[in-house]
């Protein structure tokens, strides 16, 4: 009997999880993600409504190093979230099942993250 040191079962450090596990777990996180930054988003708009003084505060937050930081990761999280989301509606009609068609739509969706993520901050920053 060997007595190697090896895990019982796959461990994230041995095992490689798949694209599609990656796109899974990922889509929740984003969407934990958005949540957290509708609060944020809440923020800026209430500032905005108090007036000249606090908008500017929350102008300043989010001009920030970090606050663009923050903006940027929020940009992304929305973009691939919306763009998984769409890979799910064409789920529910009965398209992509089969292995190549979702790993195919999965790499789609992240083009479309990237894509879309820098389109929006061109269009932001002009």
């Amino acid at each position: 009997m060997s007595t190697r040191n090896r895990p019982l079962s796959p461990h994230l450090d041995v095992y490689r999880l798949p694209l599609l596990a990656i796109m899974s777990i990922t889509h929740r996180i984003t969407g934990v993600g958005l949540a957290i930054g509708m609060f944020a988003l809440a923020w800026w708009l209430c500032a905005a409504a108090s007036g000249p003084a606090e908008f500017a505060v929350a102008q300043a937050v989010f001009g920030s190093f970090l606050g663009k930081l923050f903006l940027f990761g929020w940009t992304v999280a929305l973009f691939f979230h919306l763009s998984h989301g769409i890979r799910h509606l064409l789920w529910d009609s009965g398209w992509g099942f089969e292995i190549p068609q979702a790993y195919l739509s999965a790499k789609v969706a992240l083009g479309a993250t990237v894509v879309l993520t820098v389109i929006a901050w061109i269009i932001g920053l002009a």
